[in-house]
């Protein structure tokens, strides 16, 4: 993901996530506050020339919550307030205004509406066009619908070194604070030198970000962006910048870096566009947006395509997983690229909330993404459920990671109501998703889901995210289904119906046939295998639990995803099961144990001889498939029965016949 990341934090606050800008403020305005200021008229006339950028709040809320939220126990004025205030901007003359930039990018993608300015009497006033406006300087000058009053700061662009400063801000959302200082000393900006930084002494509060660095005589010489990670200085754009700026274009040109979960290292480049001024807010936004978004899109291909032939399922790092036979997961991971250059399965289950109707929600955490397994209740309809996403949301809103913070308290959010987009996606394997965004107004957030139907529910894939970005998180989450793996579990219940609605069917589930009659027949079959066996075997009943696991094959050059693994047990809790598994002769870069277990395979060893053995408190047996005339077999098939308690060994091999009996490779 990459871009400048704004969002609101838990208490309704606004937060610039990739610099160190000063811009979390708190609402509210009341009168002005000097902790160290000029003269009274000079003081007057700053106070008449600074205001507040807002936004306004949310009005409808879609959100339901487990009670009436306790709004008496938040601040007076926040409570009261129709705004967010997230930054400072001043005026210097015929109908120009400046803050930061990125205190403008805080409102860019908002959910609640455009960015504004306000002045001491609360007296709101909308933007006209934007002016002027430089990423990687940081500022934008913009013009207002209505003028407020004639009150404008003069500037000075050659300001002394080493003299007395006054910083000037909406200190924190509660007035205008005049804090003083020195103006010490200029320095270069990162990447080339293009311009030098001021730096100065005064005190900086959060909500100054925007506001004007004056000289003594109160004029202009700067504006006050940010705060030095490493000393007790803050930085300004030095006011001169802006008025050089050009007045025709919009410019971007900023160092940028790009970063997906699943991958170590970083895509940078410079994000670099242009695009004409003056524009009203609203098309300046959308201009901005296509170019960050574009870019967006460039980095993420330009971070797949640096891993050239190394990219899962490709290289060797992806050995391990392409010829291994990992057991059943019915909890998703992501296969990410370790450090060693090894391409590894990541996630696991770290909580469990049940539902209703032996329902659950189990959650894990991968990077930025919140993987989840989301078991729907006996008692829901899969008619219902697999076309309801309201419901989804509410189920997985019972995990109680969503809450909205009121003063001291925590309130959980228990619905989100309809998705405010319901769309689907075909990821690299041909499996269909679906994709959902709800909305959070009160912080500014988006809740996007990618869910994947499995007989049982879903595999989820999950982000919170400022609005802004929500492209970014979408075109990550595209990517990352590539990488993401989960198994199919159920009951034959569930299957059943999972399998009568075609629209739920997609990736290796294509060419796979499933038919059962309880208490008569089980029977599977698939482009590459088919078996059955009667219920005299094991019995075929409503609790039997089907799984299918997936694995990445090699055919003619291209990689697919096919099933690897069949295993039908008799219930949830019993060991009495069948397993019907594939195997892949593993590549030579593979160490021993790789040949080892393939050695056991092609040499019909113990546990695949066909001799029965005990395990704990079950009995099992095992046995190769005859490839047929194949005589250096590269995969091979083993069939599994296993039942609790002690049998006679000449039973379970009967047992075992039976269903090699029935076993059929339609395709090697």
């Amino acid at each position: 993901m990459a871009r400048h990341v704004v969002t609101r934090t838990a208490a309704f606050l606004h937060q610039l996530s990739l610099t160190l800008l000063l811009i979390t403020v708190v609402m509210g305005l009341s009168g002005r506050a000097h902790a160290a200021s000029p003269d009274p008229q000079l003081a007057s006339k700053i106070d008449a020339a600074t205001f507040e950028v807002v936004i306004p709040r949310a009005v409808d809320d879609p959100l339901t919550y487990e009670k009436p939220l306790p709004l008496d126990l938040m601040p007076y004025q926040e409570r009261t307030d129709k705004y967010f205030s997230i930054g400072t901007a001043f005026s210097i003359g015929n109908n120009r205004y400046v803050t930061a930039g990125h205190v403008l990018m805080v409102a860019v993608g908002d959910l609640t509406g455009a960015p504004a300015l306000r002045d001491a009497s609360g007296h709101v006033y909308a933007i006209d066009k934007i002016e002027k406006f430089s990423l990687q300087q940081d500022f934008v000058m913009f013009s207002l619908k209505e003028q407020p009053n004639n009150a404008a700061l003069d500037v000075n662009t050659k300001p002394a070194l080493n003299s007395v400063v006054y910083a000037v801000g909406n200190a924190l959302g509660t007035g205008v604070v005049i804090r003083d200082g020195l103006y010490t000393s200029d320095t270069p900006e990162d990447e080339n030198g293009r311009w030098k930084w001021m730096r100065f002494s005064a005190a900086a509060s959060p909500g100054n970000s925007g506001g004007p660095l004056l000289d003594e005589q109160g004029r202009v010489i700067g504006v006050v962006l940010m705060k030095s990670a490493n000393e007790n200085l803050n930085y300004a754009l030095p006011i001169g910048e802006v008025l050089n700026a050009s007045n025709s274009a919009a410019v971007i040109d900023k160092r940028m870096s790009y970063q997906l979960d699943v991958l170590s290292n970083h895509q940078n480049s410079s994000f670099k566009g242009q695009f004409s001024l003056p524009k009203s807010y609203a098309d300046f936004e959308s201009a901005y947006l296509k170019l960050s978004d574009s870019n967006s899109d460039d980095m993420l291909k330009a971070l797949l395509q640096s891993q050239g032939d190394n990219l899962f399922p490709h290289g060797a790092g992806s050995n391990e997983i392409l010829y291994s036979s990992p057991d059943l997961s019915y909890f998703p991971s992501l296969i990410v690229l370790s450090n060693s250059g090894q391409w590894n399965y990541e996630g696991r289950e770290f909580g469990r909330v049940p539902l209703s109707g032996s329902g659950y929600v189990a959650s894990g955490l991968v990077g930025q993404n919140m993987l989840m397994h989301l078991r729907r209740p006996d008692d829901l309809k899969a008619s219902t459920f697999y076309n309801d996403p309201k419901q989804v949301m509410d189920m997985v809103l019972k995990t109680g990671f969503f809450i909205r913070p009121v003063g001291p308290e925590r309130i959980k959010i228990t619905s989100m109501g309809k998705p405010k987009s319901d769309t689907k996606y075909t990821d690299g394997w041909q499996r269909e998703w679906r994709v959902y965004v709800w909305d959070e107004p009160f912080a500014n957030i988006q809740v996007v889901m990618f869910a994947l139907p499995v007989p049982d529910g879903y595999a989820i894939m999950l982000r919170m995210n400022p609005a802004a970005v929500t492209h970014d998180s979408m075109i990550d989450m595209k990517a990352l289904t590539d990488f993401f793996n989960v198994d199919f579990g159920g009951t034959l219940a569930q299957w059943k119906d999972f399998l009568s609605d075609s629209s739920l069917l997609s990736g290796p589930l294509k060419d796979t046939h499933i038919d059962f009659d309880y208490g008569k027949r089980f029977s599977y079959s698939s482009g590459r295998i088919a078996f059955n066996y009667p219920s005299s075997l094991q019995e075929v009943a409503t609790d039997n639990v089907l799984g299918m696991g997936f694995s990445y094959y090699t055919h003619n050059g291209k990689i697919d995803l096919e099933t690897s693994d069949v295993q039908v047990r008799i219930n949830v809790t019993d060991p009495d099961r069948i397993n019907v598994r594939r195997h892949v002769a593993p590549s030579p870069d593979l160490d021993d144990s790789f040949k080892a277990a393939w050695g056991k395979l092609l040499h019909k060893q113990h546990p695949y001889d066909g001799v029965a053995y005990n395990d704990g408190d079950e009995m099992d047996i095992a046995a190769v498939v005859d490839p047929g005339s194949n005589a250096t077999p590269t995969e091979l098939y083993t069939v599994f029965y296993g039942t609790q308690g002690t049998h006679q060994p000449s039973d379970m091999k009967a047992k075992l016949d039976e269903l090699m009996k029935q076993f059929k490779i339609k395709s090697p």
